[in-house]
């Protein structure tokens, strides 16, 4: 049975997710053509997802398209509970609520495994992780992983030799890093800073570390909002490119000292840590964009500061031996997600329809697919492409026959 919060919220549910599906054209057609062909009919999926109202509408779509669905978070402090509640009355098995405790966390993910799923849907690698693990995986056939944070963590599980069925890297489509993580996150992380703490951008020094897709969307953003932007990388091509595009670039022990908003966006733990934050100015803010509570360190904080209170929702105040005060905002979580709604209904909308297609693609090749991580085929990448540009209005060239011969041949 599903389990969420407050069931008495669904109504307000509905009519988030009634709001995020008309700004998904792409998705929405998706789901129209899966209601009439069933493409899913029968099937189990089990999804990790951050259960939001864009979620929702990609969780219904498939099953329009036949599939039950198994429905766990991919983050403690992500979930709508209003769109929970809808989407278990909807027919959802859904475990989640905002606030789970880390234990109540894996619990979710688990009994969306104990459904005896076909197919996995994942954002961060947890719940194919956790298959692998616990001996779930064996009659998988397939599945997914939404983000860069998984992918990297499936990759490391695919060269141990452990992988046991093919996942489709949706996070590297280019319908979805270059638009998603780009201007997806780099508007939504802006909008939960602005939510938990209600400050002024423009004139401060804003660090972004980490300069790959949802780094670059993010020091983009803060530019735009007229913030003096410092970027710090480990990754001597992406510094390359931070500089070329404008960017302050310094290591982090020089840029802590400079820098009023930092934001980690790198997908890797420690990246601040105590010898950062001791050197820091009084009420430098800290937020983190990448998957997991790592990159900020909470555990310094927490051993090196004197007291700590919460001033505001997802607004911590540590008070350092220096007599200087940090604040953390979402509790070192996902700050677009915690402290804001997420990105915006029409870039998920590309991000979502990969989605959708990607499985539809794993049902119609299961078992021919090896057990390693795969790229999103190219013509699933053209089609989002190609019905958003549709739904915007927007007509492109198409290549004549000549220039197609041109294009396959060597001579001039």
């Amino acid at each position: 049975m599903p389990k969420v919060k407050d069931e008495g919220l669904a109504g307000k549910g509905k009519d988030s997710i009634e709001w995020a599906r008309a700004h998904m054209p792409v998705l929405s057609e998706i789901a129209r053509r899966f209601l009439k062909e069933r493409p899913l009919d029968g099937l189990r999926i089990a999804a990790s997802m951050h259960v939001t109202k864009e979620t929702a509408v990609l969780m219904l779509a498939l099953r329009d398209g036949g599939a039950r669905i198994f429905l766990s978070p991919s983050n403690p402090l992500s979930t709508q509970d209003d769109v929970a509640a809808a989407l278990a009355e909807e027919g959802i098995e859904v475990y989640a609520w905002r606030g789970m405790s880390e234990s109540e966390y894996f619990w979710a993910i688990e009994e969306c495994l104990k459904a005896d799923p076909d197919f996995t849907m994942d954002d961060g690698g947890d719940l194919t992780v956790m298959a692998h693990e616990k001996g779930y995986a064996e009659r998988i056939a397939g599945g997914t992983e939404e983000t860069t944070t998984g992918v990297l963590r499936l990759m490391a599980l695919e060269r141990d030799g452990k992988l046991r069925y093919p996942v489709i890297a949706v996070n590297n489509a280019e319908t979805k890093r270059n638009f998603d993580n780009v201007y997806g996150t780099g508007q939504s992380t802006i909008d939960g800073i602005l939510r938990a703490t209600n400050i002024m951008i423009a004139g401060k020094w804003f660090v972004v570390a980490g300069y790959g897709y949802v780094g670059r969307g993010i020091a983009n953003r803060a530019r735009g909002m007229g913030a003096k932007v410092i970027v710090t990388e480990v990754d001597p091509i992406r510094a390359l490119m931070a500089a070329m595009d404008g960017f302050i670039v310094m290591p982090m022990r020089e840029a802590a000292k400079l820098g009023d908003i930092f934001v980690t966006a790198t997908g890797n733990s420690g990246v601040i840590k105590a010898e950062h934050v001791s050197s820091m100015k009084d009420g430098a803010i800290l937020a983190n964009a990448g998957h997991f509570d790592v990159e900020v360190s909470v555990k310094d904080l927490e051993l090196m500061s004197l007291a700590k209170r919460d001033l505001r929702e997802n607004l911590r105040e540590y008070l350092l031996p220096n007599g200087k005060r940090v604040y953390l905002l979402a509790e070192g979580r996902l700050v677009n997600l915690v402290a804001a709604e997420g990105h915006p209904s029409e870039v998920m909308d590309m991000s979502f329809a990969n989605q959708a297609l990607s499985i539809e693609y794993l049902v119609k090749e299961r078992g021919k697919l090896p057990a390693k991580v795969i790229p999103v085929p190219r013509w699933i990448d053209s089609e989002v492409a190609r019905i958003k540009l549709r739904s915007m209005g927007i007509e492109i060239d198409s290549l004549t026959k000549e220039q197609e011969e041109y294009l396959r041949s060597w001579r001039i």
